[in-house]
């Protein structure tokens, strides 16, 4: 009897032990992590709710879609906002997603894609209270020109230019000709192309460009079709501006030993056939938009311009291919931010 006595009180010993552990090395119920106080590891700032809905790229593209996606977690780590993201896998989910998060009572809520202007001008015009982003698409051009959403615009000839600049150098010293995929020609996606041709012009007058359109931004089967019709034409550089589609022309320059220049995202991770990547930074925009709602200076009925000046586009990590050149970008750069360089062409024909 004794001994059951004393084993017992030892049992009862090792339990309440044991749940001061468990105490000690859980988490947080305000957020804060087991290894430091709530005050320096919790962010700061009022508590809003930040929506996000997809084009049908979806969050794989790698491109876009993934960078509001980035835009939005930096905003939930950074500036501790809610954050909810919601895939439209078809164009007929944009509404009821856009609504969803209006009847939800989200803060704000981000469209991504000039795709979505008439999903987004309608559910705006619905709910006046909730604010607004859509990525690509000026407010201004919307049908009812809702004054409670911001468009995230973007200098896209600026980056193009200079990833056309050095394709035009590179084709130059090894010969060929050079070449553009596009999704739908919509024009987000001409801004770059005539900025690429323009640039690469700039670099080498005599140099030829292809382009073609997959029509579509999710089949990387199509891009890389055409990028390797492309190639067969003697393309020794293939810029793809196609979404997840353009990954497709990125596999089609490894396939066949040239080099690919990704978009939005820096794509160098792609491989060492990617000898630069044309940058539209989604993520900045979506986060700043986020800051602004949070801070209250969020202005709807408005526009906010991203360009080289305000490093809103760019250029990404040049590969050894490309780093011969890397110095005559930079200047190029430099002169467009300084006013030196102007009227960059943003639009490219119907028969192109």
């Amino acid at each position: 009897m004794h001994r059951r006595t004393f084993r017992a009180i030892a049992i009862a010993l090792t339990l309440t032990v044991a749940s001061f552990g468990v105490a000690a090395c859980g988490g947080d119920d305000e957020g804060g992590s087991g290894g430091g106080s709530a005050e320096s590891t919790q962010p700061q700032g009022k508590k809003i709710k930040v929506g996000v809905v997809t084009d049908i790229g979806g969050l794989n593209d790698r491109s876009f879609n993934a960078l509001a996606n980035k835009g939005l977690q930096d905003a939930i780590k950074q500036l501790g906002v809610e954050g909810r993201v919601l895939i439209s896998e078809q164009n007929s989910d944009y509404i009821p997603n856009l609504t969803t998060l209006a009847q939800q009572k989200y803060d704000l809520i981000v469209g991504v894609g000039f795709l979505m202007a008439d999903a987004l001008n309608t559910v705006a015009s619905k709910f006046p209270q909730n604010n607004f982003a859509i990525v690509d698409f000026s407010q201004s051009a919307l049908k009812s020109k809702p004054k409670n959403v911001q468009g995230l615009l973007f200098k896209e000839q600026e980056a193009g230019y200079l990833v056309g600049y050095l394709s035009g150098l590179y084709a130059k010293d090894n010969g060929g000709s050079i070449s553009t995929v596009g999704g739908q020609k919509i024009p987000p996606v001409d801004h770059y192309i005539a900025g690429f041709r323009a640039g690469a012009k700039k670099a080498n007058s005599s140099v030829k460009t292809l382009n073609g359109y997959s029509q579509d931004f999710v089949d990387q089967a199509k891009c890389k079709e055409i990028a390797l019709d492309q190639i067969a034409r003697g393309a020794k550089v293939v810029f793809h501006v196609a979404g997840q589609c353009g990954l497709g022309a990125i596999d089609a320059a490894k396939e066949k030993s040239v080099q690919g220049i990704g978009v939005d995202a820096d794509q160098a991770y792609l491989g060492p056939q990617v000898i630069t990547s044309a940058l539209k930074k989604v993520d900045v925009a979506v986060f700043n938009a986020i800051k602004q709602v949070q801070d209250g200076s969020f202005k709807g009925g408005s526009d906010v311009i991203h360009d080289l000046k305000n490093n809103g586009v760019g250029i990404g990590k040049i590969s050894s291919a490309g780093q011969k050149y890397a110095d005559q970008v930079k200047q190029v750069q430099d002169q467009i931010v300084t006013g030196e360089i102007t009227n960059i062409p943003d639009t490219v024909g119907s028969g192109t």
